[in-house]
């Protein structure tokens, strides 16, 4: 009876062990929030703004702590590419033909980890999976937190178009030529919504 007891203590012991174990939040992004997509031309720059009041659902959250790093399950922004403003009619609809909108209209970013900086407390590095146009990559990225009040998430991640199979257009006979390296710019305010 002792090893029948052992062992059913030993087997539980394993599952216990081998269950991953997901915290899970939801939260908000605030309407003071921004997100740009920047770029140039030989001539000149240009800016894209996105809607931020476009995103009105909460965004649920799955983490697990592990070795001093949040590894997230599911955290994906989606962005509809019809709510960016790119200033003119004419930009708007060169910008979604280059993100091939009519077969691709969301560009996707999924956050996969965070890990602290040693360093610098207010100061994370994030793996970030990004999905434009049928075609996904991976960066790592310095973000900065600030959570005096809600939480705040601010970075830059620049990119080049031709990593997503995307051609950056010509325009008035080829003297204007959009250059294949743009940022995205975002200062995001999280609210986090009590479960």
């Amino acid at each position: 009876m002792k090893k029948i007891v052992l062992i059913l203590i030993i087997i539980s012991g394993f599952a216990f062990t081998t269950n991953e174990v997901f915290n899970d939040t939801s939260v908000l992004i605030t309407p003071e929030s921004q997100l740009l997509i920047k770029g140039k031309t030989n001539v000149s720059k240009f800016k894209c703004e996105f809607n931020i009041n476009q995103i009105n659902e909460p965004i649920p959250l799955y983490y697990q702590v592990k070795n001093n790093k949040m590894v997230f399950e599911k955290a994906k922004l989606k962005l509809d590419n019809q709510c960016f403003d790119c200033g003119s009619k004419g930009i708007n609809k060169d910008f979604r033909a280059l993100l091939k909108s009519e077969s691709y209209p969301e560009i996707e970013l999924h956050l996969k980890e965070i890990k602290n900086i040693e360093t610098n407390p207010s100061k994370v590095n994030a793996l970030l999976e990004l999905h434009i146009a049928g075609k996904s990559k991976s960066y790592l990225t310095p973000l900065t937190i600030d959570n005096s009040k809600d939480i705040c998430v601010s970075g830059l991640l620049k990119l080049n178009i031709t990593d997503f199979g995307l051609i950056a257009p010509k325009k008035a006979l080829g003297l204007v030529v959009v250059s294949d390296e743009i940022e995205i710019n975002f200062e995001l305010i999280f609210k986090e919504l009590k479960n």
